[in-house]
Formats: structure tokens, C-alpha cells, sequence
């Protein structure tokens, strides 16, 4: 059997599989309720596995020599402790956008909503870039050298984050009391959205009704709160968080798109897209992709699509474990 593994901040998913890639069974763990990925792993497997022959794992962070400190997780992974501890001959982590891009350019075509009228990201014939916001903010690209797709691992969501406009001055400013370096992944993630909508509530008199106070404080995950107020409209501190966050995001995918010259497209990967697919619509992330001065026209040929999916990284951590990628 093959034990695989779609490893985030928040969430921790695992899969066992058959050589030829039947999942048999998966379940999803609270990442932060545990010490390690091993006693993630051991808590799936339980007692009387089966014999595990390969194990691969998408893990948040930079992956180097087999070893990763976990970005948003109090872990440091290692390939050959866990494939010693686990009794698993072979085991290999990767970065989880690495994960996410081998299961997202494979994924069906009802997976993919297309974003503006450039079509879907190709599967063959140029090079792809992926972006993800969750826990963290997460890139990775897809390098066609001529027969097929080369994955590469960054960390570019923690370059510094870039303001457009007199607004986005103002919330440097703010995350810079806050954090001291701002980097995109401050804004483009779960966490952003919060930060987003603490700046709005502070800017320009914008208040809170105050049932609705009452019940973001009272919420078990405040950022979704804020994301469905958003969306809904009912709150105008909120509407104005995901709208700048669409935006903000839309021009990070654009940046990465130019830094990497992803003429196949742009896939848009992570639950919060998919959850805030009606608000991407509205135009303000297309918008400020394609707004690249003298580049914009090239921007508009580059086709970005969101993957629906959620069980991409599982897909591509079972490539890597099957040996195809």
C-alpha cells in the first residue's frame, strides 16, 4: 500500500492507496493537535496497518535535503526519521505546492473554473504557475522543458508585499506596526483576510454592527466569518477585506505569472478560492492581473482558472509516490 499526505497548517490529510492509485481510504486530521507529522501518521494508520511500501508527503514549508521546518507548524520533518520510525522503506517529502501543482495540471475539466475569457490552463506546451492562499500564501511552478512539466518548489509568498495604490500604502503601514516585514502571505491568506478586515474596521470611521461583533468574537474560525460577511455583503468592513484581498491576490498571481513567463496559465488552488469563487468573479482579481503596464497585453493571453478540487495535493503526493513524478 501507499500512504500519502496533503500536509497544511490547519489541515493534515492522508490517504492510503493502492500501487496502482485507488484511494482506499482518507481522513483529515487538526494539524495543530498534534506534536508531529509522525503522530499524524500513526493516528491514521492505527493498529494492524497494512504493509506500507512507499509513503510521500506535501508538506507547508521549503523542503531541503529531505528536511523541512514547517512554516506555520511547530514541526521539523524529516524524510529518513520518518521512514526509520514509520517502518516505511521509502518516504519523500515535498513542498506542498509542488503537491498541489502534479495533481492540479492533472485534474479534470469540471475541476477548473476559468477566470476571464483566455480558457483553461494548458496541460502540455508551456510552462505553468500555481498559487494557493490557505493557512499560508504558497506558489510553485510548472516548467515545460519540452516533454513534460519540471516542478519547482519556491517560497514567494513571503517575498515583500508590493502596494499599488494610496490604500494599500496605508495598510503597509499598518501591518508594518503589526509585524514588522510584510510580506504577501500577510495579506493572501486566512489570516490576511483578518488583518484585511481589522484595517477597514479602522480606516475611514467604518464600525461593526454590533450583533455581528458579537458574533465574529463568538466565531470558532474568525477568518471565515469575515470571508462569508464579505462575500453576503452585510458587513462593509468585510466587503472591503475581500475585495482587496481578490485584489491583492489577482496582482501577486500576475507577478508570479511575469516572473515566470506562465504563458500555459495560472492555476488558483486552496479552499479560500474556492469559497470566495463569486468574489474573484466580480473582476477585481482579473483586473489587477492583467494591470501590468506595458505587459498588460501579454497578461490578458494567459489564462487563469481556480481548481475546485480540494484533493489535488493528495493526487500529487500519490504521483510522487507511485514514482511517476
Amino acid at each position: 500500500m501507499l500512504l500519502v499526505g496533503d500536509i497544511g497548517g490547519t489541515h493534515a490529510r492522508l490517504a492510503l492507496a493502492t500501487p496502482p492509485g485507488r484511494v482506499v481510504r482518507r481522513q483529515a486530521f487538526e494539524s495543530e493537535k498534534f506534536r508531529s507529522l509522525e503522530a499524524v501518521a500513526r493516528a491514521f494508520l492505527g493498529e494492524g496497518s497494512p504493509r506500507i511500501t512507499a509513503a510521500a508527503f506535501g508538506v507547508a514549508g521549503p523542503v531541503v535535503r529531505g528536511r523541512c521546518v514547517a512554516t506555520n507548524l511547530p514541526w521539523v520533518i524529516d524524510e529518513r526519521v520518518l521512514s526509520r520510525r514509520l517502518g516505511i522503506r521509502r518516504v519523500t517529502l515535498l513542498n506542498d505546492l509542488v503537491a498541489l501543482s502534479l495533481g492540479a495540471v492533472a485534474v479534470a475539466s469540471s475541476k477548473l473554473q476559468p477566470l476571464g475569457g483566455a480558457g483553461r490552463p494548458k496541460r502540455r506546451g508551456a510552462s505553468v504557475a500555481v498559487i494557493a492562499a490557505g493557512t499560508g500564501l504558497g506558489e510553485a511552478l510548472l516548467v515545460w522543458d519540452g516533454a513534460r512539466h519540471v516542478p519547482s518548489a519556491t517560497e514567494g509568498g513571503h517575498v515583500e508585499f508590493g502596494p499599488r495604490d494610496d490604500v494599500e500604502i496605508d495598510l503597509l503601514r499598518f501591518l508594518r506596526e503589526r509585524f514588522g516585514h510584510v510580506s504577501y502571505e500577510r495579506v493572501v491568506s486566512g489570516a490576511g483576510l483578518g488583518h484585511l478586515y481589522d484595517f477597514f474596521l479602522g480606516r475611514s470611521g467604518m464600525r461593526e454592527a454590533p450583533a455581528r461583533a458579537a458574533a465574529l468574537a463568538a466565531a470558532p474560525d474568525r477568518n471565515a466569518a469575515i470571508a462569508a460577511l464579505g462575500a453576503s455583503g452585510e458587513s462593509p468592513a468585510a466587503a472591503a477585506a475581500v475585495a482587496r484581498f481578490a485584489s491583492v491576490y489577482g496582482a501577486e498571481a500576475g507577478n508570479l505569472a511575469l516572473k515566470s513567463l506562465a504563458t500555459g496559465g495560472v492555476l488558483v488552488c486552496g479552499n479560500i478560492a474556492g469559497k470566495l469563487l463569486p468574489v474573484l468573479r466580480r473582476g477585481g482579481f482579473l483586473h489587477a492581473f492583467q494591470d501590468k503596464g506595458r505587459f498588460a497585453p501579454l497578461l490578458k493571453t494567459i489564462p487563469v482558472a481556480v481548481v475546485t478540487d480540494p484533493d489535488v495535493g493528495l493526487a500529487g503526493s500519490l504521483r510522487v509516490a507511485k514514482g511517476e513524478a
